[in-house]
């Protein structure tokens, strides 16, 4: 299986260099029994006697993120007498499957996205994860059983498995926008998809662009838009639609697809929605996108991206002040959908078994695993167990107060698709589509490629 990678590598380099720029620049690595931390979450490691025994862990964490690992990790070699060994690689990817095929993995492998894991997992080179683990991510997660189902996996066998823990989390359902703004016009909040449509034609009545919207990004063009269609799949459709749709049991050229993507067209072929109109969204750049609401007077007044978007916004702008965000909200007349939530995640799986490796994965779905990067910065979590107040600012905890309300948690599907269709047709065929192309044409079109592959 080849997994698309390349908006997911893109959106990570971003989020990485943003983190790094407003990142602490000692790790924070509180004492025991310091601070307002669960420290209680030690209580069950204290009784296990793991001395002597290694566990190696390899991820894409580089510096800063590999010390903040390790500094979580140092509660629970304290606890136990494990030893645990970090290892950091910008290629990662490329070097998992290079040790799984060898039979050398580490114990505890962490995988960037979960697609890759389900094909090793496909090809009995990862380790089932015992219940105690899973029900752990069942009790605490925010919309629990979909974390569950996105580290559930068919084994070499075809049945299914639960493969490990997502332990950092990635938001996308966002939508960016100026409050001074907003004040100026009298805007508020939309809380429902219903309340954001009208919000647009009301900005359009008063003379005002509601959106900015850029597809462009080199050889990745077309990707912005891929997110939208994801996050409006969410909410037209169950989850079950969407997974089907991801892994083309449910074709591309299904209506509710097709649905989803002109809900796009709606907002994205509307010449009265887009600042420079319709010819302007393939061709701007998604970096650049954002900059009218930054303008005076303003050239939009809304932008929908995920959190990593701050990186590219002007120097010196403040978050809750000359910018804010709101949760892309769902739709009204259909309750039954709840608030879903889109985005990414690293996923802990186990590679090698062993009794120190269970721990540790039990141990990374403790709060204060989960409390201590947050102190740090750069990190979101689903876990409800949490002290929200332990986030490193207010943004990240409003944020990850937006992933602990969400009923129903996907992660984003271009990059669970095959390459071909996840960074590449769907890519080509939004930007036809906001060239003129229907809905129907692209979706044919996208699935006639997925064809090809098979």
């Amino acid at each position: 299986m080849t997994i698309s990678l390349k908006k997911k590598t893109l959106a990570v380099a971003m989020a990485t260099a943003f983190v790094a720029a407003g990142a602490a620049a000692q790790v924070i690595n509180p004492a025991k029994g310091t601070g307002e931390l669960d420290w209680s979450s030690l209580d069950r490691f204290e009784n296990m006697d793991l001395s002597g025994q290694v566990v190696t862990v390899a991820g894409p964490w580089l510096a800063p993120e590999n010390a903040i690992f390790n500094a979580i990790v140092s509660h629970f070699e304290a606890a136990t007498g494990a030893d645990v060994r970090y290892s950091g690689s910008d290629s990662f990817e490329q070097q998992i499957v290079i040790d799984l095929q060898a039979g050398s993995p580490p114990h505890i492998a962490i995988f960037p996205q979960p697609g890759l894991a389900a094909d090793m997992a496909s090809r009995g080179l990862l380790e089932p994860v015992n219940y105690a683990v899973r029900q752990a991510v069942l009790d605490n997660y925010a919309a629990g059983q979909s974390w569950v189902d996105l580290s559930t996996y068919p084994d070499r066998d075809g049945v299914d498995e639960f493969y490990g823990v997502f332990f950092r989390v990635d938001l996308k359902s966002l939508v960016w926008y100026s409050p001074d703004n907003f004040d100026d016009y009298g805007y508020d909040i939309p809380q429902s998809m219903e309340e954001l449509i009208a919000l647009s034609d009301q900005m359009v009545a008063d003379g005002n662009t509601p959106w900015c919207i850029g597809l462009g990004s080199g050889a990745a063009t077309g990707w912005p838009a891929t997110d939208w269609v994801e996050d409006f799949m969410l909410r037209l459709h169950t989850p079950d639609v969407y997974d089907g749709w991801v892994d083309n049991s449910i074709p591309f050229n299904d209506p509710r697809v097709v649905e989803a993507i002109e809900l796009f067209g709606d907002f994205a072929k509307n010449p009265d929605y887009v600042q420079g109109g319709v010819a302007s969204v393939g061709t701007t750049d998604f970096r650049d996108s954002p900059n009218g609401l930054f303008s005076v007077p303003p050239g939009c007044f809304m932008h929908r991206q995920a959190s990593f978007i701050p990186a590219f916004f002007p120097d010196g702008t403040v978050i809750g002040e000359d910018v804010d965000f709101f949760y892309l909200p769902a739709f009204d007349s259909k309750p039954e959908l709840g608030d879903p939530v889109m985005g990414a995640g690293t996923i802990a799986t186990m590679a090698r078994r062993s009794e120190a490796a269970e721990a540790l994965l039990e141990y990374l779905t403790t709060p204060l695993a989960h409390e201590i990067w947050m102190m740090n910065g750069g990190f979101l979590t689903a876990h409800t167990g949490v002290n929200n107040d332990l986030y490193a600012n207010e943004t990240l905890r409003r944020q990850g107060e937006i992933l602990q309300n969400a009923t129903t948690f996907r992660f984003d599907g271009s990059d669970l698709m095959p390459g071909g269709i996840g960074a590449g047709a769907f890519w080509t065929g939004m930007v036809d589509f906001v060239s003129g192309d229907s809905a129907q044409d692209v979706a044919n079109d996208i699935q006639r490629a997925w064809d090809a592959l098979n």
